[in-house]
């Protein structure tokens, strides 16, 4: 059963959270590898991400996307690196560059059960999505015509530091156009990079979510501080399953 947040005069609360519990540090590697990709997807102009949030109003500046976009595809590594053990068949995360409206059909696939990622700051607890994304069967609406908008599972991934807060304490975040090496100095000075991953839900929790109004608003004030930008259904970390449990979900079978 899922928990709904509390609302009142100051604004929406989480009610069930999960504190953050480091389970591994990225390597070098890794992170030259998303910082190479994250640059390219913008700065380095090879490929494109939309610069607002569906039903948003914020126009994000290349920065902005550049932090997105290095903390998302460093959450798909640690899911790599947590469940690759468990699903040898994993594919590794994909670091092709692509036009505005080209995406996969999802982060990781394995028999068939499509895995969507999702990514946040150390301290965050919701699991977020765009309502006007999605329609009532948990479907992703921009993929319904490619045949591929189920989700079969969705994972929550949480990393620290958070390469947004890095910029903007260097003044960079808002930037338009930026040196590769500036990003270098910044990102890869952190003495670490780690991770945990609060948990997982299924999509048949997600059409759950949306149709009993499992909803933040846009305007709403997130635990009474943080302003949203755009609707959002949400799920809170502490109803999600364990990264342990994923295994038998899927009922996977070794075959010799």
């Amino acid at each position: 059963m899922l928990t709904k947040m509390k609302y009142n005069e100051d604004g929406v609360f989480i009610t069930k959270d999960k504190k953050f519990k480091p389970l591994h540090s990225f390597k070098e590697k890794t992170l030259e590898t998303t910082l190479k990709f994250a640059y390219d997807m913008t700065f380095g102009k090879n490929g494109e991400h939309r610069n607002h949030r569906t039903g948003g109003t914020h126009l994000r500046k290349n920065g902005e996307i550049f932090a997105n976009t290095f903390q998302g595809k460093l959450s798909e590594f640690a899911v790599y690196n947590t469940l690759y053990k468990d699903f040898p068949n994993l594919n590794t995360p994909d670091t092709e560059t692509y036009g505005l409206g080209e995406w996969d059909n999802a982060d990781f696939e394995v028999n068939n059960k499509k895995i969507s990622v999702k990514s946040t700051k150390s301290f965050g607890n919701l699991l977020l999505l765009e309502t006007k994304d999605w329609n009532n069967k948990g479907e992703y609406i921009p993929n319904i015509n490619k045949g591929c908008a189920f989700y079969d599972y969705f994972i929550l991934v949480r990393v620290n530091p958070h390469c947004e807060d890095l910029l903007k304490k260097n003044k960079i975040l808002y930037s338009q156009n930026l040196d590769y090496n500036v990003l270098i100095n910044i990102l890869l000075n952190e003495k670490k990079w780690e991770y945990d991953i609060p948990g997982f839900i299924t999509g048949e929790q997600l059409i759950y979510a949306i149709n009993n109004n499992f909803v933040i608003n846009k305007g709403d004030m997130l635990n009474g501080k943080t302003k949203m930008d755009a609707q959002n259904y949400y799920i809170q970390s502490g109803d999600m399953e364990d990264i342990s449990q994923l295994k038998r979900f899927f009922n996977f079978r070794y075959i010799d």
